[in-house]
């Protein structure tokens, strides 16, 4: 169960390309335990969506129209911190992960390395909160 109580992993994908979107609806669409729950095109519609929806993992890109997606991870970690934010940009990750974490992030994959490292990243963060939710 997590740590809102659903039974699957909810996600919900904040990035400003609508093809990137339906890339990772696609990719994440193999593991049936996880559920996309909805998709955000802007910084102000992803804490919107956030709020409204309550996932348990937020994918999120940094550079986005209105808000960006450091200071919606800041936003998001302040206001519903069971949502975990996984930072997914084209940004280098040597160059922007410490401001991601600073910013709340949980997590930080550049889009070069998704096909490689975006579902582990996603594991790590259901663990922990599989983890958390034990020890509650």
């Amino acid at each position: 169960m997590t740590a809102h109580g659903h039974n699957r992993v909810r996600i919900l994908i904040a990035d400003d390309h609508e093809l990137m979107r339906h890339g990772l609806r696609s990719m994440l669409a193999i593991r049936p335990e996880w559920e996309v729950c909805g998709e955000a095109v802007d910084g102000r519609d992803a804490i919107e969506k956030t709020k409204l929806l309550r996932p348990d993992i937020l994918i999120l890109d940094i550079t986005m129209p209105d808000i960006s997606g450091l200071d919606v991870a800041r936003v998001v970690s302040r206001d519903i911190p069971d949502t975990q934010v996984l930072i997914l940009s084209q940004h280098e990750e040597s160059d922007m992960r410490p401001h991601a974490l600073e910013a709340g992030a949980r997590g930080y994959v550049s889009k070069g390395e998704a096909g490689r490292q975006l579902l582990t990243a996603i594991e790590s963060l259901v663990d922990r909160t599989s983890r958390a939710g034990q020890s509650r």
